[in-house]
């Protein structure tokens, strides 16, 4: 675990993954049938964790596909605006389309409606891969729905081989999105051959549970991965906190209870919130409670990328809340 430690304090990570456009209606609270005005923001599970560990003063650069419109020039905007690295995303013409996300900003029956028909971002390659000088990087991440149709997932084992043979760290959010899958079965299996090749898994009980066949032994599969090689297996519980699995450690962790606005970007905010406090030299537990607050952030704000908060704003945040619910 020293090792994997010292790796992600290099503070500088590639990242394999999506990018799209997020709309969302305005004020908060408005149901997208009823919106007149909707503000734009960046999205996509990857391109919002590139964008949080910028945001703590990290370096990421994106490795994904854009189409060629007007929708993935202003991803690119965004990317660049955030300091996200662009020069590993390659254009992609003909009806391959990028990734839109239409989400309101409330809890009371919450719509998000995802646009992923030919989706730009699974037209990623292996030769695409062997384009990235993984030697500038100290940890490499990507989220499950890489996996979920190819080229994207043979690019995406590629990549790990790649990371691998130049010492990087493989870092997984496991992020199932049913939607994405060709069906339940496939998905189980190449997300579970996924987490066995990396070092660092963060997931919800449900996607553990699935990735066992089994709701009821999520929390087994966690341990089971931790035991068979990964360094650190993060299991959330959503309200229930967090568990996570560290060589001999077992480690739990409760929420920053808020008034939320919206479900939305608390996961990624939680990993780039994490490995940005790891990487800021915090030890393990607290580097997990600094990603709960970041969770807590976003999921009280509008947008995802947006929303995601820097160093002085998670340091306020900590000063003026009462301290995580016991886990």
């Amino acid at each position: 675990m020293p090792a994997l430690i010292e790796a992600i304090r290099q503070n500088s990570f590639a990242v394999f993954g999506r990018a799209g456009m997020d709309l969302f209606p305005d004020p908060p609270g408005t149901r997208t049938a009823e919106a007149e005005v909707l503000h734009a923001g960046l999205g996509g599970s990857s391109a919002n964790i590139a964008a949080g560990i910028c945001k703590f003063g990290g370096q990421a650069s994106l490795i994904t596909s854009l189409s060629q419109d007007a929708v993935a020039e202003f991803c690119l905007t965004q990317l660049a605006c955030y300091g996200v690295g662009t020069e590993y995303i390659r254009r992609v013409g003909g009806e391959f389309r990028t990734s839109l996300a239409v989400y309101e900003s409330r809890l009371a029956d919450h719509q998000t409606v995802i646009y992923r028909n030919a989706a730009v971002d699974f037209q990623v390659t292996p030769e695409d891969v062997d384009a990235v000088d993984f030697s500038r990087f100290g940890a490499f991440i990507t989220a499950g729905t890489v996996f979920a149709s190819e080229p994207s997932r043979s690019a995406a084992f590629h990549a790990f081989e790649r990371a691998r043979a130049a010492g990087l760290p493989v870092i997984f959010d496991i992020d199932y999105r049913p939607y994405s899958w060709p069906g339940p079965e496939i998905a189980a299996e190449v997300l579970s051959r996924a987490g066995a090749a990396s070092d660092v898994i963060v997931g919800n009980d449900e996607e553990f549970g699935f990735m066992a066949g089994d709701m009821g032994r999520g929390l087994q599969k966690a341990q089971d991965l931790a035991t068979g090689g990964a360094g650190i297996v993060v299991y959330k519980m959503g309200e229930k906190g967090a568990i996570t699995f560290a060589g001999e450690e077992e480690i739990h962790t409760g929420i920053y209870p808020v008034d939320a606005l919206k479900p939305t970007g608390a996961g990624d905010s939680f990993l780039a919130g994490m490995l940005a406090s790891l990487a800021a030299g915090y030890e393990l537990k607290d580097a997990i409670l600094r990603g709960s607050a970041c969770a807590a952030i976003v999921v009280s704000k509008p947008g995802c990328a947006p929303a995601m908060p820097d160093t002085a704003a998670l340091d306020a945040f900590l000063s003026q809340h009462p301290g995580p619910r016991a886990a």
